[in-house]
């Protein structure tokens, strides 16, 4: 069971690769796929995404190469520049692109907006830790919008408590006021299961990590942005109309997402955090 979990997570991580730039991992097939509106995968292909994600774990467990060219090569902001770094997993990753041909062309990631996308696919908040400095405070941004836990849930890098969860969140709320950047916390999205981790029903969980979060931001004088309440359906899963899979959103739902981020963004610039 573990290693089919570990070939699921690869495979998760593997889908939105094609999405974002590794189509040699997952050519065009014929078998069915995994989940509706995700692209195929031969069972060769899920070897092959289990032996790439395997090897990325043990030399470079957050991905640290990932951006290293892109931030590298990202000028200091303007004077005048209000930079926004979103930190993030797949649903940060993903959004503006779309996950397949068919699918209707999403909205661009905020065009025209000094916003600066560092999701990184199937990663978990410790993995965003470690790389917070790099991928976020060495942007210099005026405001980081913090998406995580989906993956803490999945358990993509092993069994995690909510309270692990919650302290990442704060090193990384930490981290950021220390050097001048303003938070926006965002709750986690609903969802009833993951399909590279059967079994799992992180629904109730969700709804605790939420009131967590929300509690938190307000101690903090963070903005809290309730992606939860504006998506959930009546079972306290993403609704259908909104994803193609139950976890990650469609163009409608990132269509729901962009206000209330830069509402939430917006707030941010007002002022009021607490260290």
């Amino acid at each position: 069971m573990k290693n089919a979990n570990r070939a699921l997570t690869a495979l998760a991580v593997a889908v939105c690769a094609t999405v974002l730039g590794a189509p040699h991992l997952l050519s065009q097939t014929t078998t069915p796929a995994r989940t509706p509106g995700l692209p195929r995968m031969t069972p060769e292909q899920i070897a092959r995404a289990q032996q790439a994600h395997d090897e990325q774990m043990r030399t470079d467990w957050a991905d640290l190469k990932k951006y290293q060219a892109a931030d590298a090569a990202l000028p200091p902001p303007a004077a005048n520049e209000t930079r926004v770094v979103f930190m993030g997993d797949s649903i940060t990753e993903i959004w503006g692109k779309r996950l397949n041909p068919s699918m209707p062309e999403p909205a661009p990631f905020f065009p025209g907006k000094p916003y600066i996308n560092r999701g990184i696919s199937g990663q978990t908040s410790p993995q965003m830790l470690v790389r917070f400095r790099q991928d976020v405070i060495d942007l210099k941004p005026k405001v980081v919008v913090i998406l995580a836990g989906t993956n803490d849930l999945a358990e993509n890098t092993g069994p995690m408590r909510l309270q692990d969860t919650e302290s990442n969140l704060q090193s990384m709320s930490d981290l950021a006021t220390a050097n001048g950047i303003r938070v926006v916390l965002c709750s986690v999205l609903p969802a009833k299961s993951f399909w590279w981790h059967p079994g799992i029903d992180p629904s109730a969980k969700i709804v605790e990590l939420n009131q967590w979060i929300r509690a938190y931001a307000a101690r903090r004088g963070f903005p809290y942005v309730d992606y939860y309440d504006a998506m959930v359906d009546k079972d306290g899963g993403l609704r259908s109309d909104l994803s193609p899979d139950g976890v990650h959103p469609n163009p409608k739902g990132f269509a729901i997402m962009a206000p209330l981020a830069e509402a939430g963004i917006a707030q941010a610039l007002q002022g009021g955090q607490r260290p």
